[in-house]
């Protein structure tokens, strides 16, 4: 997966993520939760583009 994202135009950095998910109670590392973020912004973008062919 591609580990060198570009955060600054984010709002949710993986620094972020991270105290999130641990103040939650989940222990992960900052690895993870890169891969978690790259899943995500996938799903996000998937979802956009499916979602703006079907309105053509």
């Amino acid at each position: 997966m591609e580990k060198d994202m570009d955060y600054r135009n984010s709002k949710l950095t993986p620094e972020r993520a991270l105290h999130m998910l641990r103040s939650e109670g989940l222990d992960v590392t900052f690895e993870q939760v890169q891969e978690i973020l790259y899943l995500l912004r996938k799903i996000a973008n998937i979802a956009v583009s499916k979602h703006l062919s079907e309105r053509r």
